[in-house]
Parts: structure tokens; C-alpha cells; sequence
């Protein structure tokens, strides 16, 4: 069993489980510190779901959730979404993006949005099976810092 909650502090727990996540997303991106993981849990726009392998078990998922508002409504983006490879196929990922679902529906958001890499088969999946859908968009990044 899967239980989902949101990160309300980062103890040392939350900062090593976010560590110990990461690179399943990303080979490049640094583990945040103590520090930057305070700054997402503590900011208004920002809720660092944990998944936990049944209640008060290890944290085997996160997921954050960003809302703002901006002229035409309140957003909600669904970003870093990281389950452990041994949690995958019970129900976690799903278990993160509903409790997600739930938050953005409580803030007012219409619509929440994500992106998902082609490669991540089972991960665009679920996105599916749970009622997302594919825009037709393009979607631009434009790397700071460079010459």
C-alpha cells in the first residue's frame, strides 16, 4: 500500500530521499540541499509530494506540484515526477499525480499540466489512462548563461 502526503519540512529524511531520487529523473541535475528543498516545501507556489511505502514506510516517490496565478487563471504544472525502481508497478505514480490532481482542484486550477519524455513509456501511460491528454504545442528552452 501507497500513502501520499506533503512534504511539510525538510528533515533529513525528505532531503535524502529527494538525493536518492533524483538521478532516476536526471544524470545531470545536482541533489538539492538542505537548503533548496526548504525553499520548495516552504514557498506558497510550490507542494513536494511523498509517496511512502504504507503508512510511515520509506519514501519510495515524490512528485511537485506548481501553482500560480497568472491573468487568465490559476496554473498548475505537475514537475519531477520520481518513483524508485522498486515501488514502480504499485501504484505510486499514480498515488502522487492524484493527490496532485486533488491539490490544483483545491487551488482553483482548471487544468494541470506536464511533460513526460517519449522514452517514458510506462510514465506516459498512466499520464493516458489517468485523462491526460497530448496538446498540440511546441514546448521551447532557452539555456541561460550561454554565449
Amino acid at each position: 500500500m501507497v500513502t501520499v502526503g506533503a512534504a511539510t519540512g525538510a528533515t533529513e529524511e525528505v532531503v535524502d530521499a529527494v538525493g536518492r531520487l533524483l538521478p532516476l529523473l536526471s544524470r545531470t541535475a545536482a541533489a538539492p540541499t538542505a537548503g533548496e528543498v526548504e525553499e520548495i516545501v516552504s514557498s506558497p507556489s510550490t507542494t513536494l509530494f511523498l509517496a511512502r511505502d504504507g503508512d510511515g514506510g520509506p519514501i519510495v516517490g515524490t512528485l511537485t506540484l506548481a501553482l500560480f496565478r497568472i491573468p487568465s487563471g490559476v496554473r498548475a504544472w505537475i514537475e519531477d515526477v520520481i518513483v524508485a525502481e522498486e515501488a514502480r508497478g504499485h501504484g505510486c505514480g499514480e498515488a502522487l499525480t492524484r493527490a496532485a490532481l486533488d491539490a490544483a482542484a483545491a487551488a482553483g486550477a482548471r487544468t494541470v499540466e506536464l511533460t513526460s519524455r517519449p522514452s517514458r513509456e510506462a510514465a506516459n501511460r498512466l499520464y493516458q489512462k489517468m485523462g491526460f491528454e497530448a496538446r498540440e504545442t511546441n514546448v521551447y528552452r532557452y539555456t541561460l548563461g550561454r554565449p
